[in-house]
């Protein structure tokens, strides 16, 4: 297979920057709306083995080379599509009421390698409700572990991949937007990915925007080296499109993820605030035409020129105090290990689905919350809980199970563990958030001690294996 040339696919970590037309009233919307010239690029097949590539017509096991990385399918081997999962089906905008765009990143070690395949690395979606003059910004975290439709669990970045490598209808937007709408309950109309180079190009069409950096910090201009890296002082100070991207896409902060997802959003509004205080948007609409042309190579969306247009316009008219912004963070997730090794975030879904009220809502809730507290909402789960004894204290499994099942946890098995634990571990095998969190507060369990082990079929729902850490710390009688 021939691969694309790198200029006309490259992906972009920062979509969001320059998609975000529903929030940052741009005209560059015009640019981003045109239908995508492009195919972008398909999956990183060297990863195929890492991801759990199960699906409900099928299981597809990787043939392996002889230093054991996974090789690309041959035909015959890709099980069957889905045809619900094709873009078509995706509910169009009504031209009224709100309207709501995914906006993705693919990741930039996939683009740079120039596989034929890519996860995507940064997931924001935005919304516009046009009769309430509100919008919204919620970035989603690209670790999060979530349910992918038509396969097994996995972190959200892979809905992409798999949507492209497995060639399903609508390929890495339909099944990642699948995904999102899946998980958030949030129908979605659009989706855009803008690369790096129309990013870069626009932020300097518009003279750079001002940012007001909060701490000292290093960047790296992109695919410039060593030499280039920069460090910013803290203030406000006006950045070039090299520069603005390299602030965006930094992650080696203390927050990780989650402070890059914030920069992200602080890039977006400064993008917006740079036109509305210049009135930019008139001359921006103008130059559409010429823009779009420029730019085309580098988008890849389903939304229309004429529709682009007209979300620009109506952008412009929401104040910033109507502009909701969140962003899935680490009080909304546990830190966990998936069966093959991986970091993943698993969700908590009441406080996410509150965050998501928030921002999108303009009345009541979008989906019906878990009722009670902690406790009551474990028990409202009614996970199968195996406890297991590795702890060096013969009676700990017993009083524990006591003191669970009074609690009205769902204890169906104690026995002794096969090995010692120093530190009490959790196996979910059928995704329990509730119990999860009731178990982690209950005998503090390490965030690196949660694992997800997807399996159906197991016994219990939840294996707890007790470590001589609760042995030293519990207070049970």
């Amino acid at each position: 297979m021939n691969k694309p040339a790198r200029n006309s696919k490259a992906p972009n970590l920062l979509v969001s920057l320059l998609a975000g037309l529903l929030i940052v009233v741009i005209a560059c919307a015009a640019a981003i709306g045109g239908y995508a010239v492009t195919r972008g690029l398909v999956a990183n097949l060297s990863d195929t083995g890492r991801f759990g590539l199960q699906i409900s017509q099928g299981t597809y096991t990787p043939r392996l080379n002889a230093e054991g990385t996974p090789l690309p399918p041959l035909p015959g081997e890709i099980p069957g599509n889905d045809p619900s999962l094709a873009l078509a089906n995706l509910k169009p905008w009504d031209g009224a009421g709100r309207v709501t765009m995914l906006l993705l990143g693919l990741d930039y070690r996939d683009w740079e390698a120039q596989t034929e395949a890519a996860r995507s690395d940064t997931m924001i979606l935005l919304t516009l409700d046009p009769q309430t003059r509100t919008a919204g910004i919620l970035s989603i975290p690209r670790d999060l572990w979530v349910a992918i439709p038509g396969f097994k669990h996995g972190k959200i970045n892979t809905a992409y991949y798999l949507g492209d490598a497995y060639k399903l209808p609508g390929g890495g937007p339909a099944l990642a937007v699948k995904t999102v709408e899946s998980f958030l309950g949030i129908p979605i109309n659009y989706y855009a990915q803008v690369d790096f180079g129309a990013f870069v190009r626009f932020i300097d069409e518009i003279g750079g925007v001002k940012i007001d950096v909060p701490y000292e910090i290093t960047i790296d201009l992109l695919g410039k080296g060593s030499q280039t890296k920069k460090k910013l002082k803290p203030g406000v100070q006006t950045l070039p499109g090299e520069w603005a991207l390299a602030y965006a896409r930094n992650r080696y902060t203390e927050g990780g993820d989650f402070d890059r997802a914030r920069r992200q959003q602080q890039v977006i509004m400064a993008i917006r605030d740079k036109i509305v205080s210049v009135k930019m948007l008139p001359r921006l609409i103008e130059k559409a035409p010429t823009l779009y042309s420029e730019l085309a190579s580098g988008i890849r969306t389903n939304l229309s020129l004429d529709d682009a247009i007209k979300l620009s316009l109506l952008a412009k008219d929401v104040p910033e105090e109507n502009i909701k912004r969140g962003v899935i963070d680490k009080g909304d997730v546990f830190f966990g290990t998936s069966p093959d090794g991986l970091s993943i975030l698993i969700p908590i879904p009441d406080d996410i689905f509150t965050l998501r009220d928030q921002i999108f809502a303009t009345a009541g809730s979008l989906g019906p919350q878990t009722p009670g507290n902690t406790q009551e909402r474990m028990k409202s789960e009614a996970a199968r809980i195996s406890i297991y004894n590795g702890s060096g204290d013969a009676s700990l499994a017993d009083r524990t199970a006591e003191y669970l099942r009074a609690q009205g946890a769902n204890v169906v098995q104690v026995g002794g563990a096969a090995q010692s634990y120093s530190a009490t571990t959790i196996i979910d095998h059928t995704g329990n958030p509730y119990a999860l969190q009731y178990l982690k507060d209950l005998l503090g369990i390490a965030s690196g001690k949660i694992l997800i082990e997807f399996d159906p079929g197991a016994a219990a729902d939840i294996e707890l294996f007790l470590g001589s850490d609760w042995a030293a710390k519990n207070s049970l009688p």
